[in-house]
Parts: structure tokens; C-alpha cells; sequence
């Protein structure tokens, strides 16, 4: 203005999270699955554990798809993500085809963020919660991961490099003044971009913006398209501007809106619009918190085929019956190989 060893080590998957662009090769490329701690039941293949990845980076894998896995953000009515559920509280559909959750454990290994903060001129009066929303969100993080930051204006600039402190990333974020047009879609294809040489196999984006854009040279559907083919988890902050008008609000509000989660959907991430400005920390604080506490399920598709195709996918979360509905943030389809 979004285990036992020995079987990780023997079955092929696609992870929807941590793979390379599917778009760049016919093969599905993944990472070496994190060192775990398991404890596996004899009668199934399910399992339950936390993942730890070390520290430092590791090559991919080129293999076919036989097995599916699927990071899940499970989020109760209040924003909060609800982390004490079992594989009997899911339901994962592939083309509308049941499947059978084969393998089940919690994700919360470190991960590479990129954050895109927007300081365009419509952001003059936001700065300061932005700022204090980028000190919450680090106050929730774990200490292993690693930060970059990318600012937009009339065009996207990099702030920092993961080789920074965060102390560093921070101050400078301080000095900046907003000012300029939006170019929010080119300033996330430039962090989609700088993510793929990240070090961590967990990699995210958060934006930060009133979701407006005057200025870029990509267009939403491109945006789109190259979230859904990366493994960059999308999550967005949008600010609304209390103070418009209400004839104008309603509708200006809804495109911005709608902009960040076409977005955030496409990659599995969510977004929160926020309406106040006191509470852009807090937000920022939930997403933080979202991005180390997500199931992963794991099937092995009913349709073998390898055709190329897109794969939709459903996950249903049962509810409590004394609680509202729990709503589930997770990629929504994949691309199988190539015979």
C-alpha cells in the first residue's frame, strides 16, 4: 500500500513439506528422515514420536512416490494449535479414496524461516507493532533454527542473511522507514527462492503485510503455482487498517484477505487477519508456535499409478463433542512422478 529406522530407511516418499520443487525434475526429491526417538507397536506399522533433526544440512534423495506424508497444523475455535491428539482423531482422503494412516508421529525438528516484512507507505502507522510482532514471533522459536529476513516496498530488498543474529536482524529492522508502493507478490517469490538452498529440510515463510499490492511483476496465480510446487510452508500476518472507512473496509479488506490465503492455502500454512493492532504480537506468537507443532501422517496411495498427475487431499480431524470443530491446515495435493 502456510519409525523404526530400518522402515524410513527402506520406503520411498514424498514428503509435501520438505521436497524440492516438483516442478524442476519428473523425480520427487526428499530429505533423509530426522534422527527419532521411536517407540514402533508390533502388531502395526503406526507409531508415535518426536523428531529431532541435528543440526547442519543433508542432501536429498531422488525416489518414486510409494509413500506419502503429510504435515498436519491442528487449531482449536481460539487460534491455538491443539497438540494432544492421536492417529484415531484422522482421516486422510486421496481423490476422495480413503487411506490407510500407516505411519504417524510428531514434527518439531528446527526449521528455516524466511520473514517478509512489508514497509510499504500504507505500513507507516503499523511499524512499531510489526516490529514488536518479529520480537514475539522469535520469543516462540526454537533456538536452532535459522532466520533471514526479505523488506518490500516499491520492490523486495534483502534485510538479513541466516548468517546474522537475530539481535542483528532485528536492529535493522528498527532503522527501516515504510514508504513506497507494495510489491508483496515479487517479495515472496524472492523468499520462496532464497529457501531453497536453506539449511534445514523444514522450511517457512511468514509475511507480514495489509495484503495489498501495487507493484509486483508476478501476478497471483503465479505466486500460486509456485507455492504449491515448492516445500515452503506459507503463513501470513494481515494487518487491517482500522481506520478506513466502512463502505470501503468491507470490500478492500475481503481482497486482501483473500490475496494472503489463496497463498497461505496453496502451501498448506494459514492466514490471520488482524484487526487490531495490539494484537499483531500475539498473532505473530500463534504462528511461531503452529510452526513446531504439527502431525505428520503417512500412507501409501490405493491408485499406484505413476502418470504425472495431481493428487487432491483431504484430512478430517474428529471433533470433541462438548468443543467446536477443530479445523487442520495441510498442503492440499501433490504431483506423483513420472513413470
Amino acid at each position: 500500500m502456510l519409525r523404526t529406522k530400518e522402515v524410513l530407511l527402506s520406503l520411498s516418499a514424498v514428503f509435501l513439506f520438505s521436497s524440492i520443487p516438483l516442478a524442476q525434475s519428473n523425480d520427487v526429491h526428499i530429505r533423509p528422515s530426522p534422527h527419532v526417538d521411536v517407540h514402533a507397536r508390533s502388531d502395526t506399522d503406526l507409531f508415535s514420536v518426536k523428531s529431532r533433526e541435528p543440526g547442519g544440512s543433508s542432501q536429498a534423495l531422488r525416489v518414486a512416490v510409494d509413500l506419502v506424508l503429510v504435515p498436519v497444523t491442528v487449531t482449536n475455535s481460539h487460534n491455538q494449535a491443539v497438540t494432544n491428539l492421536d492417529v484415531r482423531s484422522f482421516a486422510i482422503y486421496e481423490n476422495d479414496e480413503r487411506q490407510e494412516i500407516r505411519h504417524f508421529y510428531i514434527e518439531d525438528s528446527p526449521i528455516s524461516v524466511g520473514l517478509v516484512v512489508d514497509i510499504s507507505r500504507s505500513m507507516r502507522s503499523k511499524m512499531e507493532m510489526v516490529k514488536a510482532a518479529v520480537r514475539e514471533f522469535f520469543n516462540n522459536a526454537n533456538p536452532d533454527d535459522d532466520y533471514f529476513a526479505v523488506t518490500f516496498a516499491s520492490r523486495p530488498k534483502l534485510l538479513a542473511n541466516p548468517t546474522q543474529s537475530i539481535g542483528t536482524l532485528e536492529s535493522k529492522l528498527a532503522q527501516v522507514n515504510a514508504d513506497g508502493n507494495t510489491a508483496l507478490l515479487d517479495a515472496i517469490s524472492m523468499g520462496i527462492s532464497k529457501l531453497q538452498n536453506a539449511r534445514y529440510g523444514r522450511r517457512a515463510l511468514l509475511i507480514i503485510s495489509d495484503g495489498g499490492d501495487n507493484n509486483s511483476r508476478f501476478r497471483l496465480n503465479d505466486i500460486k503455482k509456485l507455492v504449491q510446487e515448492s516445500d515452503v510452508m506459507v503463513y501470513a500476518i494481515g494487518i487491517v487498517d482500522e481506520f478506513n472507512l466502512p463502505l470501503f473496509k468491507s470490500l478492500d479488506d475481503r481482497v486482501r484477505k483473500h490475496c494472503l490465503e489463496e497463498i497461505t492455502d496453496a502451501s498448506g500454512g494459514r492466514t490471520i487477519m488482524v484487526n487490531n493492532l495490539a494484537r499483531v504480537p500475539d498473532a505473530a506468537a500463534t504462528i511461531s508456535r503452529d510452526m513446531r507443532n504439527q502431525y505428520v501422517l503417512g500412507y501409501k496411495p490405493s491408485n499406484r499409478a505413476h502418470d504425472g498427475s495431481w493428487r487432491r487431499i483431504k484430512v478430517r480431524v474428529a471433533s470433541i463433542a462438548t468443543e467446536p470443530p477443530l479445523q487442520a491446515f495441510y498442503k492440499r495435493g501433490y504431483l506423483s512422478s513420472h513413470p
